[in-house]
């Protein structure tokens, strides 16, 4: 069975490969060939097939749940309920929508955005709200998070945001038929008993599965710490929940002399209950749904008194999940979790001898640190080296004391609240204690180690290295395992040769933030906006470019002025990376002066590239966007100029200055607004592209038609990141040469 299930995985992996999904006549024939091979037994390969029809056929679903191309951007007025528990702060709320009844044409899910909520949200209330629709889009950048694929694997057709008049409320279903009820319950009684305490978000974390109210230090401290896994509900939840119960409930059966029903299998029953129930409050998460699937396999067994090998268990629950969700392969927690129980029970089954008393506490922590490395490079680009030792002591805290008590603690909330807050108060003084411990482990300067982002081949021939190092003593070769990494260790990003650069200009949305590279060095030119406290593009988009780019420090950072789209990003990207430099035409937006001001005529060299501040001069203009800094960077390969928002007084003037404007590549002034881009400024830049840094289908409907006009009299080429995703232009020795993060990388999902 292992073997036919990993041939229907790998057949439903392939599509996900794929820029477009086969045809209907592409799975008629498919389905022949399959009936095919497995009527001239060729069973591996009629899985692999049936894994790709199943996975088209699902795919085809799921985007006809999309909304149609015609009604993007049209308002409707719709009812339903809330179907997720919303991420709410005063000024706004987010959260899924299940449209009732469905309307013809509509997707049935949602996800919605409330601007200045004057209600609060909950899930399971019924709503009526006029909305503003979209089809499913996101920001493309490599190293960056794909909103559009989370979308499409969430089952959401369509995002929006509620318009006037005031939204109604209709009411809320009972939570006992509903499970984000129970979650949203669980959570305005655990608001009322422990308000105001820190630890707050981890107990609804670790309760329901709620990891909204977690803010990104916290998620910090435990991706560097390796500790994620336990600060969510999470495999090893399940399966610690599900065994407690079954080992506690067999003793208790067997003293109640009950022989109807016998205590193995009584406390089997009990156990696949207590594992279901558990993942429910998570939301029924792909981790924890296969290790309930794992429990209930292994369960079964015990009540049927049939014995499965731990592999046939696990492909089963593979199985199931594959055929339930097709797309979970999407998700890294897929591939972690399911990779991390091969290594636990790979290690630890089947082996002569007494096995190690420390295994189980420190071993197989350094086992999963080394084991999971590969992934954790290919999804993350980064691992953590203090991983080890920061669960040696996390687990047993969180999965010996914080979950078992919490578990305890949820029904006492409704029937015993005073002893319910006394056990809150416990179980947060605990979880202080460990994210002290954790922080302070975070902070060391190894550890973290990070990589560029290895080719999947790599990962693959370290998975292998990494199953022969953990094999048995005595088996062939094993001290060979380490050359099977070696293509993931010793692999390095793309090296820039000396007077050669390469210029990204992110998509960052509405917004503008641009890298550019050389042999040696590194220049951010603005870093886009910051929307709320908790996200700016510098964390979202900058810095995981960075990261996924290997770079460890900026060189010069320039700030073209002080608007929230251009400077929004800043502080998370001076905090998270070190930063020679900073240049602005604001520098007094920067504390204890730490910016210089940008000046017509400071210029620099690195590695054969020159790089030269055209404007603002001495004299300033009145307008703000008129004193951004002007950058022109050029060397024999090519050149290109940076104007960040500059008008057409700004560009007249640098046209009547006599600056050498004549470039290769144009960044579009202002977004590509009406107000810039003048015919004379395009003449005497005369670009052979044109790359506007503009959101997708943004409020301003930038780039502005009569701009695109400019561009086309003059026959301009031009791109949008709002379109193309992040666009790559290497200025290098044959030539200029560009990319298209969206082009080069979209799957049949994403939009073209």
């Amino acid at each position: 069975m292992p073997a036919f299930t990993l041939s229907f995985l790998a057949g439903i992996v392939l599509i996900q490969q794929f820029g477009e999904l086969p045809s209907l006549s592409c799975l008629i024939v498919s389905g022949i060939l399959a009936i095919l091979t497995f009527w001239k037994r060729q069973h591996f390969l009629g899985f692999f097939i049936l894994g790709m029809i199943w996975a088209s056929a699902f795919a085809h679903y799921r985007l006809f749940q999309r909304l149609p191309a015609e009604l993007d951007g049209k308002e409707f007025n719709i009812t339903g309920y809330v179907s997720s528990l919303p991420e709410q702060n005063p000024h706004r709320a987010t959260f899924d929508f299940q449209i009732t009844p469905t309307i013809e044409n509509l997707p049935s899910k949602i996800r919605l955005s409330w601007y200045e909520p004057t209600q609060v949200i909950k899930a399971g209330q019924s709503w009526q709200f006029t909305v503003k629709l979209k089809r499913p889009h996101g920001m493309l950048n490599p190293g960056g998070f794909d909103y559009e694929t989370w979308l499409f694997t969430q089952a959401i057709g369509a995002t929006g945001y509620i318009r006037k008049p005031e939204p109604r409320l209709l009411g809320s279903s009972n939570p006992l038929f509903n499970i984000n009820g129970w979650r949203q319950t669980i959570s305005t009684q655990l608001d009322r008993l422990l308000p105001k305490s820190d630890s707050l978000a981890l107990i609804k974390a670790l309760s329901i599965g709620d990891g909204n109210e977690v803010n990104d230090s916290q998620w910090q401290v435990f991706r560097k710490t390796g500790t994620i896994h336990l600060m969510v509900i999470s495999g090893s939840h399940i399966s610690l929940v599900a065994g407690m119960v079954f080992f506690l409930l067999r003793k208790f059966w067997a003293r109640t002399g009950i022989l109807k029903v016998s205590p193995p299998t009584a406390a089997a029953t009990a156990a696949i209950v207590a594992a279901l129930f558990y993942s429910a409050l998570a939301g029924f998460s792909v981790p924890t749904a296969r290790a309930m699937l794992m429990v209930a396999v292994v369960m079964l067994g015990i009540i049927f008194q049939r014995h499965f090998r731990w592999l046939d268990s696990l492909a089963l629950a593979l199985l199931l999940v594959l055929v339930f969700d097709p797309l979970a392969v999407l998700s890294p927690g897929f591939w972690l979790s399911f990779v991390a129980v091969v290594i636990i029970v790979y290690c630890n089954a089947n082996r002569l001898g007494k096995p190690s008393r420390f295994f189980p506490l420190l071993s197989i922590h350094f086992v999963l640190t080394l084991g999971l490395a590969p992934l954790l490079l290919l999804f993350f680009q980064q691992m953590s080296v203090i991983s080890p030792l920061a669960n040696f002591v996390a687990v047993p805290v969180v999965e010996l004391l914080a979950v078992p008590l919490i578990l305890i603690t949820l029904p006492l909330m409704f029937c015993w609240p005073f002893l319910a807050t006394k056990l809150l108060w416990l179980i947060s003084q605990l979880l202080q204690g460990l994210y002290w411990f954790l922080t302070e482990l975070a902070q060391l300067p190894f550890a973290v180690w990070s990589h560029p982002q290895p080719d999947g081949w790599a990962v693959f021939l370290a998975l292998l290295g990494m199953l022969l190092l953990f094999a048995p003593r005595g088996i062939p070769a094993r001290s060979l395992s380490m050359i099977f990494c070696l293509p993931l260790w010793f692999g390095q990003a793309e090296k820039i040769k000396s007077g050669e650069f390469t210029l990204t200009l992110l998509d960052v949305g509405q917004g503008l933030s641009a890298v550019l590279q050389t042999a040696n060095h590194v220049l951010v030119f603005d870093t886009g906006a910051k929307s709320s406290a908790d996200f700016d593009m510098g964390k979202a988009v900058v810095l995981p470019f960075l990261e996924n780019s290997a770079v460890s420090k900026i060189d010069r950072l320039i700030i073209s002025h002080g608007d929230n789209d251009h400077l929004g990003g800043t502080e998370s990207l001076l905090a998270g990376i070190r930063t020679n430099s900073v240049y602005s035409s604001v520098p007094q937006l920067f504390p204890h002066n730490a910016a210089v001001a940008c000046v017509a005529g400071q210029q620099w060299q690195w590695d054969q590239v020159n790089f030269m501040i055209l404007s603002p001069s001495q004299q300033k203009f009145a307008s703000d966007n008129d004193n951004s800094c002007v950058l022109k960077v050029e060397s024999a390969k090519g050149s290109v100029l940076l104007t960040g928002d500059i008008e057409a007084e700004a560009e007249q003037a640098l046209v009547a200055a006599g600056a050498k404007l004549k470039t290769d590549v144009l960044i579009a002034a202002h977004h590509g607004s009406k107000t810039s881009s003048t015919v004379e400024f395009l003449e005497q830049v005369k670009p052979k592209l044109i790359l506007i840094p503009a959101g997708y289908k943004n409020r301003y409907r930038f780039p502005h038609p009569s701009v695109i006009r400019r561009y086309q009299t003059q026959r301009i080429d031009w791109l949008m990141t709002g379109t193309a995703g992040a666009i790559k232009v290497k200025f290098k020795n044959s030539g200029l040469k560009t990319f298209s993060y969206r082009e080069s990388h979209a799957k049949y999902w994403h939009q073209k």
